[in-house]
């Protein structure tokens, strides 16, 4: 009984082990992909992001990657600063969910320009045979000062 007890507390201690390590991990892509955006650097981030990545953004709009790329070029998504709060990440199977707030000022031709911008968002991360690949997005504005 106690061999079968040592062995229960030592997998829920491995399994306690890797979802920390993976949380970890999404927390990192979290800040790279903004980092990316904030930047525009886009073959970083066709890396991370799903070929099929949709976002339902701040302006009540559904778009894919070639609309969010086409943002980027024009200069529709451009900031000054950004900010992005995890607040927490839920694992569960090959997904990993996101949560938090952001602090962006836009800038350019982006809506708000000159503005602080606070939203909420949820990222959607599902782990594929190449990695895990951020494959939705919805962002809300809460506060523009």
């Amino acid at each position: 009984m106690k061999k079968l007890l040592a062995i229960f507390f030592l997998l829920l201690a491995t399994e306690s082990f890797s979802q920390s390590r993976t949380e970890t991990e999404i927390r990192q892509l979290e800040q790279l992909e903004l980092e990316a955006v904030h930047k525009g650097d886009t073959a970083t981030l066709f890396k991370l992001w799903s070929k099929d990545y949709v976002v339902n953004n701040p302006y009540n709009q559904v778009v894919t990657v070639n609309q969010i790329i086409g943002f980027i070029k024009e200069g529709k998504i451009d900031y000054s600063s950004v900010e992005r709060i995890v607040e927490k990440v839920t694992l569960t199977q090959n997904l990993g969910i996101a949560m938090g707030k952001e602090i962006v000022t836009p800038e350019k031709a982006t809506n708000n320009a000159g503005k602080k911008v606070t939203r909420r968002y949820t990222d959607v991360w599902i782990k594929t045979k190449d990695g895990w690949r951020l494959t939705a997005r919805q962002a809300t504005n809460i506060v523009v000062e």
